[in-house]
């Protein structure tokens, strides 16, 4: 049995980790901390385990096998670090840091340590994402030619732990990022692991076009972005984000390949459609998006690869290596907007 600790007593926290945690049969919560005493006592009342007065408490108590690290994008390198050098597996929320240099320090702290590192990468573990994956490598359509993908929704002001428009996504020194990297990690993510290819060069505009702090003033990060993408195999095409999308949230992809296209998300019922060249059409009814309200968070998987990761010491889809490598794509995208030129990577 794993003993478990979680830092940071937010949102996601609760819908995904602590949850999934008590529903895995090889875990036990044994420590929470937050800097909210009242979240971490609402967390432990919830979910079971102590509540530490300090983070460095609870990374320093040996009988604490792993952690999930689920603070403010700040403080994900700092905390991580310690937790690996104290001899702990890490799971830690994405983006995995807000600097390459500490994203690329992460994950020399988990070699040296020997422990498991896994950023997550949710995308890459629903259905209709591994059955899509499946098809484009088993060359069935070909190779993808070109690609859109877009998330957008209402803000994270809207479920955050505060629900306030003060929240700490908005602010610079502790989010770093605004929405492309919030949510276009997730696509950028994406569309590396189902084509197979990393990227070659992007082209990105990031925008603050709605979003305001309490007192009227303009959010400190982009609430709008769009990214070009080319791949190094030739794949060309866009992720777009948004937290100004106050009708329905979208989070859906397409990938338009020699003989025909993937669907994923766009379809309430089927969540992966396969358009042939010919116009037939295959429907597959596997699951559907998970939202920031959804239920589905509680059965992501992700606590599962993480757990079976550190059972088995075997390599798995979000280890830390690879994902690195699309942070790169993101910290492009943002000396991209800066510069008003493409940037090869």
């Amino acid at each position: 049995m794993l003993n478990v600790g979680i830092i940071g007593c937010g949102s996601i926290a609760r819908q995904r980790h602590a949850a999934e945690y008590t529903n895995n049969q090889n875990t036990v919560i044994a420590g929470v901390f937050d800097v909210s005493r009242e979240r971490a006592e609402a967390m432990a009342k919830d979910f079971g385990g102590k509540v530490y007065e300090t983070v460095e408490a609870l990374i320093a108590d040996a009988s604490i096998d792993a952690v999930s690290v689920c603070v403010a994008n700040a403080f994900h390198a700092p905390i991580t670090i310690d937790a690996l050098n104290h001899g702990k597996h890490v799971l830690c929320e994405k983006p995995m840091a807000i600097t390459l240099k500490d994203c690329e320090d992460m994950l020399a702290a988990a070699e040296k340590s020997g422990k498991r590192l896994l950023i997550d990468h949710n995308q890459r573990l629903t259905p209709a994402h591994k059955k899509a994956k499946e098809i484009i490598a088993s060359g069935e359509l070909g190779r993808v030619i070109s690609f859109s993908a877009t998330f957008g929704h209402k803000g994270p002001e809207m479920w955050s732990a505060d629900k306030s428009s003060n929240t700490w996504f908005f602010k610079k020194n502790a989010a770093a990022f605004g929405s492309m990297a919030d949510l276009g990690i997730h696509k950028i993510d994406l569309m590396r692991y189902l084509i197979g290819s990393d990227v070659k060069n992007v082209f990105s505009r990031l925008a603050t076009l709605d979003k305001k702090f309490p007192d009227g003033t303009p959010i400190e990060v982009d609430d709008n972005s769009v990214e070009i993408l080319t791949f190094e195999n030739g794949a060309l095409g866009t992720v777009t984000t948004s937290w100004t999308h106050y009708g329905e949230e979208c989070n859906a992809s397409s990938l338009y390949c020699e003989k025909g296209t993937i669907k994923l998300y766009h379809d309430p019922r089927y969540s992966l459609q396969v358009v042939y060249a010919d116009g037939t059409k295959a429907h597959y009814e596997l699951d559907r998006m998970q939202t920031n309200d959804d239920v589905q968070q509680r059965t992501s998987g992700v606590i599962d690869v993480f757990v079976d990761s550190i059972l088995t010491g075997k390599k798995s889809v979000l280890d830390a290596d690879d994902i690195l490598n699309s942070m790169r794509v993101v910290f492009a995208c943002l000396e991209s907007a800066e510069s008003g030129r493409i940037v090869e990577l």
